[in-house]
This record gives C-alpha cells, sequence and structure tokens, in this order.
C-alpha cells in the first residue's frame, strides 16, 4: 500500500506537469503535506492587469490550489473537485514571491471544506480563501500525470 509521503510526491508531480503550470505558471512550486499543501510563485509582469498589480486570477488560482491539495492531500483514490470557492482581495502585489497555505478544515464522507491564505513576500496576507471540495469519479492514474 502507498505511503501518505508518496502520495503526496505523486500529487506534486501531477500538478507541475499540469498545461497550464508549464506554459502560463511556469516555476510555481508545490509541497504537499497531510491536510496541508503550500505554493510558490514569483509574480511576473504578464500576470499584471492594467494597473500594474496581479490580476484576480492569480490570487484565486493560487488560493484554490492549495486548498484543493490540502483536501487531495488525504483522499488517496480519486482527483477531487471545488464546489464552490469564494475569495477575499485584501490588498494588491507587484513584485516578490507569493506563497499560498491551504489547510482542510472540515472532512466527511464526500465533503471537504478547506481554507487558504495567500501572502506576499513581506509575510502579509494579500488574499484568503475557502472552498468546498467533493470527490469525483477521476481516479488518480499515470493518465493525468499521477506518477
Amino acid at each position: 500500500m502507498e505511503t501518505s509521503n508518496e502520495h503526496h510526491r505523486k500529487l506534486e508531480r501531477m500538478y507541475l506537469s499540469a498545461p497550464v503550470n508549464t506554459e502560463i505558471y511556469n516555476g510555481i512550486t508545490l509541497k504537499v503535506s497531510d491536510e496541508k499543501a503550500e505554493l510558490t510563485l514569483k509574480v511576473e509582469d504578464k500576470y499584471f492587469h492594467a494597473a500594474y498589480a496581479i490580476h484576480g486570477s492569480v490570487y484565486f488560482k493560487m488560493l484554490d490550489d492549495a486548498a484543493f491539495f490540502a483536501v487531495n492531500s488525504i483522499v488517496k483514490d480519486v482527483f477531487v473537485y471545488t464546489v464552490s470557492f469564494n475569495i477575499q482581495l485584501l490588498r494588491p502585489v507587484t513584485n516578490g514571491l507569493i506563497k499560498a497555505v491551504g489547510e482542510v478544515k472540515f472532512k466527511s464522507k464526500n465533503l471537504f471544506i478547506a481554507d487558504s491564505i495567500l501572502y506576499d513576500e513581506k509575510g502579509r496576507e494579500v488574499g484568503r480563501g475557502s472552498g468546498n471540495f467533493m470527490k469525483s469519479k477521476m481516479e488518480l492514474t499515470e493518465k493525468i500525470g499521477y506518477q
């Protein structure tokens, strides 16, 4: 039987192999542990809106992905999916590294709730998120990069 550590490394490899992360968010990192996930991303101009700060879609991606992988860290057989996700954009970010930390807050047979916080390079909270996640029917296999 697969250990949690092996499962977490496979999730990380799956995430980093996804086209969105190899093409658009190249350089993003993910570290998964039990009920927790951390992502980091270097802020680049390509993520900016017209006012030269990162677009809200980057906040969403970082917050959702951190919460998502916190949940999938404890679901070892199938891919989970986001049912709903709410975010709060607290302050603009224009440079440096951003880090999202997600943690599971509630778990039942099929429903999971996870929260995440996005930090700027100075450790200030710049965004918050909370989501509901459920198990899908898609098995975690090599076909989707889980290897």
